[in-house]
């Protein structure tokens, strides 16, 4: 059988002045792809085994390549957006036909330029397709222990539940509600430690050593807004997360710890709902 999206062995049945017919061994006649002659090796002959990569050309026709290309079906691959168009964006994946990304599998609007991470999905048309929802094509299985350090990308944010990691490309991985940052997006590369590996086998991530750094941060952007604001914000960590949000870009748990580093610091004080310079 050939197989949509997959990378697969075949044999040469027919050889013609525009390239070679494949098919699975055993097959009957009928069932065969075309592999075009600029990708057949020379020396080719009837009976020889090469392995390919099939897809659909632009006349939506099976076709074989020897190219490999990024993403193969039910992975996951870090690619490029080359394009946008009204039928979505479409993803540099290593093949002439760039992929499509339709807007509904969208996770925000990626933009030309932008990186995405994508899964391959075969659509109700026998298309081949990308997805940014990837939640169900990664693994729990990961080799990961608690105190490991990992990189991810962000895939996902989820403001009530948390943000969403796929460590190394490939296995489950979040940092729970209200220990990101405001300015996390969707395509972001990371690098966080392995705060504790679920039952399910799913990664607890924490910032970390990056807290800290981010810490120091904040707390001078919540010094130079009260310098601004004439030694006086009224309001305090207290305050709802959307008001933190709109006046400094954080996260209202990123604005306590910065706020409670900067109070033991003696740097502010806290009075009547206010935070005033010392």
């Amino acid at each position: 059988m050939i197989r949509l999206g997959e990378k697969q062995e075949l044999t040469v049945r027919r050889i013609k002045s525009f390239g070679v017919y494949l098919g699975p061994e055993g097959a009957g006649q009928d069932e065969s792809v075309l592999l075009p002659g600029k990708y057949v090796p020379e020396g080719c002959k009837a009976g020889d085994h090469i392995e390919v990569f099939i897809y659909r050309d632009s006349s939506d026709r099976l076709v074989a390549t020897t190219r490999q290309p990024a993403l193969t079906l039910g992975g996951t691959a870090l690619l490029h957006v080359v394009d946008v168009g009204p039928v979505g964006a479409f993803l540099d994946w290593g093949l002439e036909k760039d992929l499509l990304l339709p807007f509904k599998e969208q996770e925000g609007r990626p933009q030309k330029g932008d990186q995405v991470l994508a899964a391959l999905y075969i659509d109700k048309s026998g298309r081949l397709c990308a997805t940014m929802k990837v939640y169900d094509y990664l693994s729990c299985g990961s080799p990961y222990r608690q105190g490991d350090h990992v990189s991810g990308i962000i895939y996902q944010i989820n403001p009530r539940v948390g943000v969403f990691v796929a460590v190394d490309g490939r296995y489950h991985g979040m940092i729970p509600a209200g220990n990101f940052h405001s300015s996390a997006r969707v395509g972001a590369a990371i690098t966080a430690r392995v705060a504790r590996v679920r039952e399910d086998g799913k990664l607890e991530l924490s910032l970390g050593e990056q807290i800290s750094r981010q810490m120091d941060a904040d707390g001078q952007k919540i010094l130079d807004l009260l310098a601004a604001s004439g030694g006086v914000l009224p309001f305090t960590e207290k305050a709802d997360p959307q008001t933190i949000d709109r006046q400094l870009g954080m996260s209202k748990a990123a604005f306590k710890r910065a706020v409670g580093r900067l109070y033991r610091q003696r740097k502010i004080r806290l009075d009547k709902g206010k935070i005033s310079l010392i």
